[in-house]
């Protein structure tokens, strides 16, 4: 049967990542390890531009978010607070012909192990029952390995931002609502990683978590919680004090949307997947995940997630330590209110603090006295924040960019003949190399001389790439693709031949390779707005 034109591309954008340096197999010169990639040269440069792009966008351009970049290994009471250590587990059966092992809810197709954007079918033999397979990596912290010693690789980022809530509440001078950004590496011990980069055992994620206040305790301050409905004509009053959970879900979930248009992925290649109720986490209130159109499948980029006050009410549980806020605005505002209003704000915050707790596997009657204790907390100005995190996978994007800028087109050779091109159409924005300074030949040292001080005065400001081997025309192709948005010509006009074109160069555009004469004292004011 002829290979689906899907896994054609797949192939062919693994061909290309290795071909040009974004994506090698790690240890491959030993047969590789499966679930693990090492970024070449221009991966490095992709992934970087688009982990800076995320960082400027979530902190440094918003004055509600801050940083924290947190250690790969923590508490393993972390883990078991946050339910990882109990119920993070994929089940797995054994087969007992061919001895593979797999996820009992992909039995149907594996990675092929030679070719890993293909898959093959597996094999009938007699399948084990399955079995939970908890996906940590387990390690041992000190000189002793035993159960005191046991600790594991983070296998996400999130929860050391709540470990570490409180201390950056008071460092930092914010009031909720406000966020704490991180980006760092996780791992995950995938029983099958499949498609390429997608599903990987050591990965990236960049993850928001917005903290913000329960909706009574917005109800109780500005008298009303404002419908999601309101919210789309509203874009520009960030954070009104009207903004319960549902707006600041939406919000995020636009937030999030606009970040992808802005780097090279359409609204139209993405699609908006609200979570049924039956789908939903037992904590989560709402999740949108954010899914684009892979080779392969379409397949989740981001999950936006409004997640209730589970994770730091389960960090106050195991660590006895308080994880909630004080506001004299509450305070105040609340005995300002009619008795049977704050009785019916107490009461719902009551109601969803018990029935969190006998989730949790807290007796009724305990329930029941806590949450009292946590709802009398509200005439004091008290609360435990609730939070949205819009969480999204590195290595995840820096495929989907990829695939969404793979382009085959037909263009002119140096003779005028149509030849078949490859090019990686990236948003300048995250395009690795953005310019490449090109001499005409590199055998004329005034050529080669223009060309150097030409590299130079843009370097500090861009990713430059020089290069003076081989035909022009084969010099254009190489950049089409590594994705470069614009190529520099240094030529004979450039150093006089025509006076009237002395110290102008050919500004060469990649999408569709037309040219054009700049000056090179214009070419850093022309180059900046299109590459940031």
């Amino acid at each position: 049967m002829a290979e689906s034109k899907e896994n054609v591309l797949m192939e062919k954008i693994v061909s290309l990542c290795k071909r040009r340096g974004f994506i090698y197999q790690s240890s491959e010169i030993y047969g590789g390890i499966n679930g693990f990639w090492d970024y070449g040269p221009l991966g490095a440069e992709l992934k970087r531009n688009v982990k800076e792009l995320w960082w400027n966008t979530m902190t440094r351009q918003r004055d509600d978010v801050v940083g924290l970049e947190a250690t790969i290994i923590m508490s393993p009471q972390i883990w078991k607070a946050s339910g990882h250590v109990d119920t993070f587990s994929d089940p797995m059966i054994d087969c007992k012909t061919c001895k593979g092992r797999f996820r009992a809810d992909q039995t149907h197709e594996i990675p092929c192990p030679q070719k890993p954007s293909k898959m093959v079918s597996e094999c009938h033999g007699e399948k084990t029952p399955p079995r939970a397979f908890n996906l940590m990596f387990q390690t041992y912290v000190g000189p002793v390995q035993d159960d005191s010693a046991i600790a594991y690789l983070r296998p996400e980022t999130a929860q050391a931002i709540f470990a570490q809530f409180k201390n950056v509440l008071e460092t930092s001078r914010q009031k909720v609502p406000f966020g704490i950004a991180q980006v760092g590496k996780a791992f995950r011990n995938e029983v099958t990683p499949r498609n390429f980069t997608f599903r990987s055992r050591e990965f990236e994620q960049m993850e928001l978590e917005f903290f913000i206040k329960p909706d009574e305790v917005v109800e109780a301050i500005a008298g009303r919680v404002a419908s999601t409905a309101e919210i789309g004509n509203r874009k520009s009053e960030i954070g009104n004090p009207d903004w319960g959970w549902e707006a600041w879900h939406k919000y995020w979930v636009e937030q999030r949307i606009a970040f992808y248009e802005g780097i090279g992925l359409p609204r139209t290649t993405l699609v908006e997947y609200w979570q049924k109720p039956e789908e939903l986490a037992h904590y989560a209130r709402a999740c949108v995940d954010i899914l684009f159109t892979f080779p392969f499948g379409t397949q989740e980029l981001e999950g936006i997630a409004a997640r209730s006050d589970f994770d730091l009410s389960q960090h106050e549980r195991f660590s006895g330590k308080p994880m909630g806020v004080f506001e004299e605005e509450l305070r105040t505002a609340w005995n300002q209110l009619p008795k049977e209003k704050q009785d019916a704000l107490w009461r719902r915050y009551y109601e969803n603090r018990k029935k969190y707790l006998v989730k949790m596997g807290v007796a009724e009657e305990t329930a029941a006295r806590d949450a009292t204790e946590d709802a009398n907390g509200l005439a004091k100005g008290q609360y435990i924040p609730h939070v949205i995190e819009p969480s999204a996978g590195v290595d995840r994007l820096i495929l989907a960019l990829i695939a969404n800028a793979y382009s085959e087109d037909q263009m002119p050779d140096e003779k005028g003949k149509p030849e078949t091109r490859v090019v990686l159409k990236f948003h300048p924005r995250v395009a690795p190399i953005k310019v490449a300074v090109l001499p005409l030949l590199k055998n004329k040292p005034e050529l080669v001389k223009k060309a150097q001080a030409v590299r130079d005065q843009l370097r500090p400001w861009m990713n430059v790439f020089y290069d003076d081997a081989g035909a022009i025309g084969r010099r254009y192709r190489r950049q089409d693709e590594a994705g470069t948005p614009f190529c520099i010509t240094i030529d004979f006009d450039t150093l006089g031949e025509k006076p009237e074109l002395q110290d102008t160069v050919t500004m060469r555009h990649r999408d569709d390779g037309k040219q054009e004469r700049l000056a090179i004292g214009e070419l850093l004011n022309w180059l900046l707005p299109k590459i940031r």
